[in-house]
C-alpha cells in the first residue's frame, strides 16, 4: 500500500519515520532485483523497524491526526465494503421523485447467511467519482432513496447495515429547496420504527445530519480511526475563530473520536482497525467489521420486535442527558435504562 519512493503521496504527516522505512525496503527489493545480490535480512531487518514505526506513529493520535486517517486517500469506502464482505448484491437506484443520488449506495445483499438491506454514503476514488457523488455528501434524493430501500427491507423481513462516511449533507441551493434538512428528519422518524433490526457503521467520517439520516440504529458502531461529531472541524474553526486553521483544536474540543463517544455512551463498540489504519489492510480491515456486523444481528435477531422498538427509542433519549455541576440531575424519565426498556412507547 506505500507509495513509491521519492513522494509523499499516501503518506500523512506524522508517518515520515514510515515514509522512510519504505523508501529503504523498496530501494533494497529494487537492488536484489537488479543487481541480483541477497538483501533479504536487511529487508527483514527494515519491516520490523517499519512495524514498530507504525505502532510509535499511532500509538497516541490527536483527535485532529485520526481525522486525518479517516480521510485518508486509500481508506475503504461502501463500494470497497461491498466488493469485500457483501455477496449478491443487487443495486437499487432512485428516489422514485427526483433522482438517483449517486453518494447513497443502496440493495440487496448478503453478510455471511444473512440476507440485508446494505445502504451506505460512497465518495468515489477519483475526480470523476467524487464529482458524481458530491465527495460523499448526499442531496436530499439521496436520503429519500435510502429510506425506500430500507422499508423494502421491513416489508420483506430483512435487516439493515448502514456504512456512514460523509462529512456531511450537501448544502446547495438546490439540495435546499428539494428539502434537505426534512429529508434527514423524515429518515430519523422513520428509521425509529422500523421494524427489523439496524445496525450502523462510521467506517470513516460521520458529519452533521449527513451521517445522522443513516444512523438511527439499534447498534452504533465505529471503526478505530474513524470520527463522529455535529460539526466537521473546519466548518467548527470557523465559526469560533473565523479560521479553518484552527481545525486541530476544534477536533480535540469536539469530543468526536471513537474513544470519547464510547465512554459519553453515543456509539456500542469499536471496531479494530490493522496497524496504521484500514488503508494498510483493507481485506483485514473488511475482515473486522464483517465480523462485528454480524455479532450484533444475530443478537439483534433473537429480540421480540416491540422490545427492538422500545430500546432504540430509549437508546435516542440518552444521548440528551449529561449532568453539569454537582447539583445537576438527569433526568431518570429521559434516560430508560435496558431494564425498563419495554415500558417505553416506541
Amino acid at each position: 500500500m506505500a507509495a513509491g519512493p521519492g513522494t509523499n503521496g499516501g503518506y500523512l504527516p506524522f508517518e515520515r519515520e514510515i515514509l522512510e522505512h519504505d523508501r529503504t525496503i523498496q530501494e533494497l527489493e529494487e537492488l536484489s532485483r537488479t543487481q541480483k545480490m541477497d538483501f533479504s535480512e536487511e529487508i527483514r531487518s527494515r519491516r520490523q523497524k517499519r512495524a514498530e514505526a507504525v505502532r510509535r506513529a499511532y500509538a497516541n493520535l490527536s483527535p485532529w491526526e485520526r481525522i486525518q486517517v479517516s480521510r485518508h486517500e486509500r481508506r475503504p469506502q461502501t463500494r470497497d465494503y461491498l466488493e469485500l464482505i457483501f455477496t449478491d448484491f443487487l443495486e437499487l437506484a432512485g428516489d422514485r421523485m427526483f433522482a438517483d443520488d449517486l453518494a447513497i449506495v443502496a440493495g440487496l445483499a448478503r453478510i455471511g447467511d444473512q440476507r440485508v438491506v446494505i445502504v451506505g454514503q460512497h465518495k468515489g476514488r477519483n475526480v470523476r467519482e467524487r464529482h458524481l457523488t458530491n465527495a460523499g455528501s448526499p442531496h436530499p434524493e439521496g436520503y429519500r432513496k435510502a429510506m425506500l430501500k430500507m422499508r423494502l427491507g421491513e416489508r420483506f423481513g430483512l435487516p439493515v447495515v448502514c456504512l456512514i462516511d460523509t462529512k456531511g449533507a450537501f448544502p446547495g441551493t438546490g439540495a435546499e429547496e428539494r428539502g434537505q434538512a426534512a429529508a434527514i428528519a423524515e429518515n430519523l422518524r422513520d428509521m425509529s420504527v422500523l421494524r427489523v433490526p439496524v445496525v450502523a457503521v462510521v467506517i470513516g467520517e460521520g458529519g452533521s445530519g449527513g451521517a445522522l439520516g443513516i444512523g438511527l440504529a439499534d447498534r452504533l458502531l465505529m471503526m478505530e480511526y474513524a470520527y463522529y461529531s455535529v460539526i466537521s472541524p473546519e466548518g467548527c474553526a470557523a465559526i469560533l475563530w473565523k479560521s479553518a486553521a484552527n481545525a486541530p483544536e476544534a477536533a480535540a474540543a469536539l469530543k468526536l473520536t471513537a474513544q470519547d463517544l464510547t465512554e459519553m455512551k453515543i456509539i456500542d463498540e469499536i471496531i479494530p482497525e490493522p496497524p496504521g489504519g484500514a488503508h494498510q489492510d483493507p481485506k483485514a480491515a473488511a475482515e473486522l467489521v464483517k465480523a462485528a456486523v454480524l455479532r450484533h444481528l444475530a443478537e439483534l435477531k433473537t429480540r421480540p420486535i416491540d422490545r427492538l422498538l422500545a430500546e432504540r427509542y430509549a437508546r435516542v433519549r440518552r444521548h440528551g442527558v449529561w449532568l453539569e455541576g454537582q447539583q445537576a440531575q438527569a433526568p431518570s424519565a429521559a434516560a430508560p435504562g435496558p431494564a425498563d426498556a419495554e415500558e417505553v412507547e416506541p
